[in-house]
């Protein structure tokens, strides 16, 4: 899962990052909402998280503008403006959850998880391919009743690739599920996870094998 936080104190992003990372969680962080528009051109994300102080404008207003654009990624304000009516007039800006600070990390994943269970929500609820299941709100994955124990980055390239499976995924596409823009990616970082991930595989006959596309990408195939 891919989230975009926009949040002008850098501490408390820098805490929320970290924490998200915990439950398998990528974060792309901006202070500035012109930054913000940048990148949901560039990027696919499965929920926004946006304060409304922010140092170029009210958070609210690229609400509208995203929906205009016809953009319908969950939005959750997250702001100290917790008053009844400035919960409404998040909600009527049209955010989908408002959320007062200081927060529970797990109650906003609770609201993550209750926002992508929607009808509406861009991730699946569970992925079979093989034995494996994988559920992308929690990032875990079994084979029956038994939970594999793989890294966060490996589960993430296995979603990644199970999301799209018999199909060749870019590179570039799984680097942007393992890694938010900020981080530096090592130029063998994910040859490294997809060999480890293949061979967890191949230990636990998961029935699915990853296969190289040569100067593409990789493919998750069902045996």
């Amino acid at each position: 899962m891919r989230l975009l936080l926009i949040e002008d104190e850098r501490e408390l992003a820098t805490a929320l990052s970290a924490a998200l990372s915990k439950h398998g969680i990528v974060t792309d962080h901006t202070m500035h909402l012109a930054d913000a528009h940048e990148l949901v051109l560039q990027n696919d994300y499965d929920a926004i998280l946006l304060d409304r102080r922010l140092p170029d404008g009210e958070g609210l207003t690229f609400i509208p503008v995203l929906r205009r654009a016809g953009n319908d990624t969950p939005i959750i304000v997250l702001t100290a403006r917790n008053e009844p009516m400035e919960r409404v007039a998040g909600l009527d800006f049209g955010a989908d959850d408002y959320l007062g600070k200081p927060f529970l990390v797990e109650e906003l994943m609770a609201r993550v998880r209750a926002l992508l269970r929607r009808p509406s929500g861009v991730v699946d609820q569970d992925i079979k391919v093989g034995r494996l299941l994988i559920d992308p709100l929690n990032l875990t994955v079994k084979i029956e009743t038994d939970t594999l124990d793989i890294p966060r980055r490996e589960l993430l390239v296995l979603q990644a690739l199970a999301k799209r499976k018999g199909r060749t995924v870019l590179r570039a596409t799984l680097e942007r599920a393992v890694y938010n823009y900020e981080e530096e990616i090592q130029s063998n970082a994910l040859d490294a996870h997809i060999s480890r991930l293949r061979k967890r595989l191949s230990d636990v006959e998961a029935g699915a094998t990853i296969h190289n596309i040569r100067g593409v990408g990789y493919l998750l195939k069902e045996e």
